[in-house]
């Protein structure tokens, strides 16, 4: 029924109910506390950011518990109602159906399909819902209402037992209860021309409506947004009609195209040269010139009427300014988005952080909640599996990291939003410049996957995690070096080592042993020994932010390379790094930036 719906349960007692709910509710998922269930679809560890992070993603939410608990957690994220996904309260025993949230997005209609599967009345609240069966401010998918401010008063005139004049275009009013009448005051029409409405008159836009969009490349997106707006003036027809935008697949990566969609707040969506080519007999304004470039005569008119499907019209032909053309046509029938062409990919590269959630960026959330596929080394995707229940996980092994590029550009290449999950930060000895190098050479990419849109979330890195799990070692000048020599030679990162001993900076070592790689840890300590005191400060960090974390703080003169894992970062300090040992017997690390020096001055 409501897909994507997640149902929370926060102890065994709910969990019968949970899956029987669970079972009428079409892709739906149970979530439950780590602890205290043994199995769910996803385990968290606390409720209240597990419920936000839903609401956030616009996840429709039924929660096994009282309601005044999912009152509590999401007051703070109130904002617009209008934009809020459905929110519903089950009792445990099952007594009670009670949508909370969104109940005109689907809150209501959520509520009573689960009500009927307890064989129990919702417990709906909202007047036009309970005489009529409908919310008249909140039309169902595919409608949009223009003039929401008058619902209110025509709802009330409805519910005193004036009659209405229905178009009946608007089916998803055949059932309700409301007295009819052809020439009655009050009014619901159809249309997608522009009309205001008033107190007596409620405007219903159906998104019926394509816009075609062509440009030449590098178009300025402000002048294209500009022409689409003035052909819908033109023509007199309303944006809020438009179900997407369309134009031909070179152009997926056109900012002017993505601009106008954006405008209109609907998906842009790309077709083949050879769709646009089989409504070329019906292009009204055919251009040799465009023929020439592209292969077919007009992208903007040939794009909106394919789109629009059989029996579908210009009701706007093409309008041109210096550098972008537009096109509108109308559809006979609701516009699904989705069953044209193909969306532009996207690929994420999202640093998660290096391990525990708590170090996850809101940015890192949303996007890895927004993909429908994953990538990635096991490990890593195991790290965020709170948010992997609806997503189809691509596993690679250690290594493979050109592998795990391509395909995941294959996949983005094919309209899907793809993550590529790196542990840290994405760009730094990660993911990110590789994506950059394999975009750039576009060897072996179709020009699909070379028109992806490119997204690098970046993450607490180790370095940071181990600097703020010692101290603040980092809070002076520091580099990063990596001692695998599987893509730089040795001899180079030697160089690096003895200019960051030379310049005495404080240096993380990335990568400091393998299996196969075990003596170039100890020559790198060797080469910083020569320019520092025995008593500088080494920190030893493995497994940062999991269960398995260890963290110990050694002098360079104690410092014992066996001591180090290919799961470890080594911190070394510099001349001016300090260590002591606080009051809890934690020993404290920080390299000072000269305070001392000044307020002694000032002194």
């Amino acid at each position: 029924m409501t897909k994507g719906t997640v149902i929370l349960v926060l102890g065994p007692s709910g969990r019968t109910i949970a899956d029987d709910i669970a079972g009428v509710l079409d892709g739906a998922e149970v979530h439950g506390p780590a602890g205290r269930i043994e199995t769910a679809d996803v385990l968290f560890d606390e409720l209240g950011p597990h419920l936000a992070v839903l609401f956030s993603a616009g996840r429709p939410v039924v929660g096994v518990c009282a309601a005044a608990i999912l009152i509590r957690l999401l007051a703070p994220h109130l904002t617009d109602k209008r934009g809020e996904p459905p929110v519903v309260a089950i009792a445990e025993d099952g007594s009670a159906a009670v949508p909370l949230l969104g109940g005109h997005n689907g809150g209501n209609l959520l509520a009573k399909t689960i009500a009927r599967k307890l064989g129990i009345a919702p417990a709906i609240t909202t007047a036009g819902d309970v005489r009529f069966g409908v919310a008249l401010d909140s039309p169902p998918e595919g409608w949009t209402l223009a003039n929401r401010a008058d619902a209110k008063p025509v709802m009330a005139a409805l519910l005193a037992g004036k009659p209405a004049t229905i178009d009946t275009d608007l089916t998803w009013l055949d059932e309700a209860p409301i007295q009819r009448a052809e020439d009655a005051a009050i009014r619901l029409t159809a249309t997608t021309r522009r009309e205001s409405g008033s107190a007596e008159h409620l405007v219903y836009y159906p998104r019926r409506l394509v816009v075609g969009v062509g440009s030449d490349r590098g178009c300025p997106p402000e002048e294209a947004v500009r022409l689409a707006m003035d052909t819908f003036d033109a023509a007199n027809l309303a944006p809020e009609a438009v179900a997407a935008v369309v134009s031909i697949d070179r152009k997926a990566d056109e900012p002017a195209v993505h601009a106008v969609a954006e405008a209109l707040g609907v998906e842009a969506r790309f077709l083949s040269t050879d769709d646009i080519a089989s409504v070329a007999d019906r292009i009204p304004n055919p251009s040799a010139v465009v023929m020439r470039e592209v292969g077919v005569p007009g992208v903007a008119e040939g794009a909106a009427l394919f789109a629009a499907g059989d029996g579908g019209r210009l009701v706007a032909e093409k309008r041109k300014s210096s550098r972008a053309t537009c096109a509108i046509a109308e559809a006979t029938q609701l516009i699904e988005p989705s069953a044209i062409g193909q969306a532009r990919g996207r690929i994420s590269v999202v640093g998660i952080g290096p391990g525990t959630t708590d170090w996850r960026s809101p940015e890192a959330t949303r996007l890895l909640t927004a993909a429908t596929d994953w990538v990635g080394y096991g490990l890593y995707l195991d790290l965020a599996e709170d948010l992997a229940a609806d997503k189809v996980q691509h596993r690679f092994p250690l290594g493979a990291e050109e592998d795990r590029v391509r395909f995941a550009l294959k996949l983005a290449g094919r309209g899907k939003d793809v993550a590529l999950l790196c542990s840290g930060d994405a760009g730094i000895y990660a993911m990110a410049a590789l994506v950059f190098e394999v975009l750039e050479e576009a060897v072996g990419l179709v020009d699909a996957e070379q028109r992806v849109e490119v997204v690098i979330a970046p993450g607490i890195s180790a370095v940071q995690a181990a600097a703020a799990r010692a101290g603040a070692p980092i809070g002076h000048d520091f580099c990063l070096i990596s001692l695998s020599d599987l893509m730089t030679p040795w001899s180079v990162i030697e160089r690096r080592i003895e200019a960051a001993a030379e310049g005495d900076f404080v240096t993380a070592f990335y990568n400091p042993r393998s299996e196969r790689r075990r003596n170039q840890l100890d020559r790198a300590m060797a080469i910083l020994s020569r320019s520092r005191p025995a008593s500088t400060p080494v920190i030893v960090a493995s497994n940062l932010g999991r269960a398995e974390e260890a963290l110990q703080v050694v002098t360079l003169q104690d410092f014992d390379a066996d001591t180090v894992d290919m799961l470890s970062l080594v911190l070394v300090g510099s001349s001016e790094t300090r260590a002591y040992e606080a009051g809890d017997g934690r020993t404290r690390v920080y390299t000072p930036r000269g305070y001392g020096e000044k307020r002694r001055a000032a002194e």
